[in-house]
């Protein structure tokens, strides 16, 4: 038997090989966290197999402008403040975390936020799901560094991701990585770099040392920054074809 808190989430993630990507669950949750997976969570779960990639405007209750994707949003920060700031434009949220799940649920909840929607599997999944040139933008911020050699195949840019994100992907659409790791930055530049689909923004140093204007810092990245450990802001631009 499944354990309670993460089985409605892990029914949300049923697409493909049926399973979580890597660790689902932290913390247990409180009740009303509990309760959100069970009664929130089902209304803003994006189903792969039913949703209609052809019409993302279908995914939401009201018309949007574009379609943003940030995968592995954490306890949400970032989302939730671009949600906010860009009403018209509608986002979708990867994460397998439970935890984080519930902490943006609680979020969407207190701020009746209505252009999210989640879903818990791989973004690999929804990449592939994802019909071409219909995403504005694709965020990546601290994500899993997977120090070890042996797991550098688990890190989420790949020559193969990469290739799907210049698919989905609209010209000047773009793809933005916040990481403080200096090793999967220095991966991460050269595998773009040599992506002829993109180029990597920066002119000048600030480009990749500040963050971008109105950056919302998440709880993660202050923990990097108070541990001393500065982040690199990465931005690459899909060029026209």
């Amino acid at each position: 038997m499944p354990d309670n808190d993460s089985a409605p989430l892990r029914k949300t993630a049923e697409h493909g090989h049926g399973s979580f990507f890597g660790r689902r669950k932290g913390h247990k949750l409180r009740n009303h966290q509990a309760d959100l997976i069970d009664n929130l969570l089902p209304h803003l779960a994006l189903d792969l197999e039913y949703a209609n990639a052809s019409d993302p405007g279908s995914l939401f209750d009201s018309p949007i402008d574009e379609l943003r994707l940030e995968i592995g949003f954490g306890g949400g920060e970032h989302l939730i403040a671009e949600a906010l700031a860009f009403p018209n434009t509608g986002f979708i949220g990867c994460e397998p975390y439970v935890n984080g799940m519930a902490k943006i649920l609680a979020q969407i909840e207190a701020h009746n936020i209505t252009n999210i929607r989640l879903f818990a599997g791989d973004a690999a999944e929804l990449l592939a799901w994802a019909k071409p040139s219909s995403l504005a933008r694709i965020d990546l911020i601290h994500p899993d560094p997977w120090p070890k050699r042996r797991h550098w195949k688990r890190r989420f840019v790949q020559d193969a991701t990469i290739s799907e994100m210049s698919r989905i992907l609209k010209p000047d659409g773009e793809f933005r990585f916040v990481c403080d790791i200096d090793d999967y930055c220095a991966w991460t530049l050269m595998h773009m770099q040599r992506a002829r689909d993109f180029l990597w923004t920066a002119e000048r140093a600030d480009d990749w040392r500040l963050p971008w204007p109105r950056y919302t810092m998440t709880r993660y990245g202050k923990k990097a920054a108070r541990e001393g450990r500065k982040a690199a802001y990465l931005i690459f631009r899909r060029l026209n074809s």
